[in-house]
């Protein structure tokens, strides 16, 4: 027979417990609502995009932005190709996550060799569109957890679009149309093998890379996704 003591405790864990499930539903409800909702809405901006143009000049904020959504349909083949030559080769193949490039990472990042990132491009998108830019454990705990949730309910292709439309590309220039105009004067629709893939060589950098004047590393780096391009040949998406 359970005592008033007993029973008192019973009674002030049960709405603690219900808060505290109430609390992991609303969350996974929310997630999943506005992820299915990005699916099929182009969003405006993104927290980085926020972000930059609020800071100061010397915390390297931009004053202004310059972005322009484009639909995949008006991005040349050439930019899709570019950016899964640099940034993730297996793009196509994978549910999200590149295991061998984490594993190979871990193990250069532990013999205390230069830090190397294994980020997909979904996971990248997932960061982009749904979390703040600042890194910790629990950003990349959720970048995850996104990851497989545009995984799940976004195509490859929408993937793609999404990212090429909101990737930093430069100082305040974000998406492929944006960087295409900026540096070549032509849509990107007009872009060259070339031209993609000097682009692409900001990714990993883009606030001290300037295609439209690039360096002598940006000029091996683009050699180096070129090869990589004529390796991955034609890029197809389900439709």
């Amino acid at each position: 027979m359970k005592t008033n003591t007993e029973n008192s405790r019973s009674s002030f864990k049960r709405p603690i417990r219900l808060f505290f499930l109430s609390s992991i539903a609303l969350f996974f409800g929310i997630t999943i609502i506005n992820t299915i909702f990005f699916s099929f809405i182009n969003p405006g901006s993104t927290w980085l995009m926020i972000l930059k143009h609020h800071q100061p000049k010397e915390q390297r904020g931009y004053t202004k932005i310059k972005h322009s959504w484009v639909s995949l349909d008006e991005i040349s083949p050439n930019m899709v190709l570019a950016v899964i030559a640099a940034e993730d080769n297996k793009f196509m193949e994978h549910n999200g996550f590149d295991w061998k490039s984490i594993k190979k990472a871990n193990k250069l990042n532990k013999s205390g060799k230069k830090l190397r990132g294994a980020s997909t491009i979904s996971q990248q998108t997932a960061k982009n569109i749904f979390l703040w830019p600042k890194r910790s454990w629990v950003r990349k705990g959720l970048e995850a957890y996104f990851t497989i949730l545009i995984e799940l309910f976004w195509s490859k292709e929408r993937i793609m679009e999404v990212y090429l439309n909101v990737a930093e590309m430069g100082k305040g220039i974000y998406g492929a149309e944006a960087a295409a105009r900026e540096y070549y004067k032509k849509p990107v629709s007009k872009i060259t093998r070339y031209e993609a893939a000097m682009i692409a060589t900001t990714l990993p950098a883009p606030s001290k890379r300037n295609p439209a004047k690039p360096s002598r590393y940006m000029v091996r780096y683009q050699g180096h996704i070129l090869r990589n391009m004529n390796n991955l040949g034609k890029i197809e998406f389900k439709r």
